[in-house]
């Protein structure tokens, strides 16, 4: 039996890790990013003392919900785990735009659990599945609720969802924490009930993902609905259900909620809503045209 010897090329003495460099450009990447944001940016007086140009450490700590320390050892490039939920929690406090987020997470050598803005599962080919079956509302979703795409009836059903931040695009989340949401969708209780009981059985496959501990934790920490559904254990699973909405724009509109698996398990999907009766299909046929004209005076706007 032979055995291959592994080439192995020797560091040079005193020379800097890649794990050293990552953690010492992250630990400057925080500072200018904490520097750059003024205090009444995130609501905090800015009082006649300050000497610090933007946020101090402790302030920035305050915002994520982590130690001073520990955010100061951050700082300083000191070798210390950060975890997923800890990163999004920074990138929130300090206003990270999307670039920005994805270059924290590569710094710190960690996947972003949230959805990007725009997702690489994405096609072009998908997007016109999307546009083609509208006036119908269609959004392409994940096995954890994240809103993926969607076309432009869907994005006024039941709020504006443009105006969503992408990573808040959670269609539990926004059913447990969105007023808007929540108002247009008529069975809301029976509504939010079933989505935690979907979650739960989804997530016993998921246990151990930063990417659903985290969505869980948010859940659990900003909606005492969400903890009282998800304390009951229940499990159901996915089935075609009718569904009624109040659309703030034209009113009551009932559809049949279908998932279109794309996959042989559980886990991205189309879901489509079409319509019950006439009359909803007509104001449906009213809600596309309202988000066609909305999107044409945007981009008039933006030439």
């Amino acid at each position: 039996m032979t055995t291959m010897a592994r080439e192995t090329t020797p560091r040079t003495p005193g020379a800097p890790r890649d794990a050293d460099v990552r953690r010492h450009e992250l630990a400057a990447f925080l500072r200018s990013r904490r520097e750059r944001i003024a205090p009444e940016q995130v609501g905090l007086p800015r009082g006649r003392r300050r000497r610090t140009p933007g946020l101090r450490r402790e302030e920035v700590a305050q915002l994520s919900a982590v130690g001073v320390t520990w955010y100061t050892w951050l700082e300083q490039a000191r070798d210390i785990q950060v975890s997923v939920q800890v990163l999004d929690a920074l990138a929130r406090a300090l206003l990270l735009d999307p670039s920005e987020r994805a270059h924290l997470f590569r710094l710190a050598g960690a996947a972003d659990p949230t959805p990007a803005t725009n997702c690489p599962s994405v096609t072009p080919a998908m997007r016109a599945v999307l546009e083609q079956v509208e006036p119908f509302p269609a959004c392409l979703q994940n096995s954890r609720y994240d809103i993926l795409a969607h076309n432009r009836t869907y994005g006024l059903l039941l709020c504006d969802l443009d105006a969503v931040p992408p990573e808040d695009r959670n269609c539990i989340l926004l059913s447990y924490t969105h007023a808007e949401w929540q108002s247009s969708i008529v069975h809301l209780e029976e509504t939010q009930r079933l989505m935690a009981a979907r979650f739960r059985a989804t997530m016993a496959g998921h246990l151990a993902e930063p990417a659903w501990k985290m969505l869980l934790d948010r859940l659990y920490a900003e909606s005492p609905a969400f903890r009282t559904a998800w304390d009951r254990h229940e499990v159901v699973a996915h089935r075609t259900k009718r569904k009624e909405f109040r659309n703030r724009h034209v009113g009551r509109i009932t559809v049949d909620h279908t998932d279109l698996w794309l996959t042989p398990g559980t886990g991205p999907r189309i879901v489509t809503y079409v319509p019950a009766d006439e009359e909803s299909r007509e104001r449906l046929d009213t809600l596309q045209a309202m988000a066609l004209s909305r999107e044409t005076s945007s981009q008039a706007l933006s030439r």
